[in-house]
């Protein structure tokens, strides 16, 4: 069976649209309960990993990115990293309507080329083909940085389950 790394894009546009989903959940969550949006965005899972914000943030990113570098198309910025969380909102919102702009035709025949990528803070450049970087590594890190947002919020007492990751209907 042949799969398109075009399928690929509605599977990024449900991560970013989860993600947007449980981000609200913790909003209303935090707003209840007396706190702050900037507070909540703050939130670690444990001291050493990054907090909710940098997590929304790389779901943003990556969504946008990795297609972006299997298309062969110019790679969009990164959002900057202090949004508030509107902002992250509208990063979120952005990044669904750059999936949306994308079509099947711009990934045809790319599955073999070479791409070579700076990862782990230029640590390493691995060269791989770009079907391996999008199916493999991109969606792996976004689905850790969604679980990670997700487990952010639930271990502060949102109430999310799993179904809130499939918060778009499948």
């Amino acid at each position: 069976m042949t799969t398109s790394l075009f399928t690929f894009v509605e599977l990024y546009r449900r991560i970013v649209r989860s993600a947007a989903h449980v981000l609200r959940k913790g909003e209303a969550h935090v707003a209840a309960a007396g706190g702050s949006a900037a507070e909540m965005l703050a939130w670690r899972l444990i001291d050493d990993m990054q907090p909710l914000r940098f997590q929304v943030g790389v779901v943003c990113n990556f969504s946008k990115q990795w297609p972006a570098r299997v298309a062969g198309l110019p790679l969009p910025d990164d959002i900057p990293e202090d949004l508030d969380l509107d902002g992250l909102y509208a990063a979120l919102a952005a990044a669904e309507a750059f999936l949306d702009a994308l079509r099947p035709g711009q990934f045809e025949g790319r599955d073999e080329i070479p791409l070579k990528i700076a990862i782990a803070n230029g640590a390493f450049e691995p060269t791989l083909p770009a079907g391996r970087w999008l199916t493999v590594f991109a969606t792996t890190n976004l689905f850790f940085h969604l679980s990670t947002a997700y487990d952010i919020l639930r271990a502060k007492g949102v109430p999310l389950g799993k179904l809130d990751l499939f918060s778009d209907g499948l």
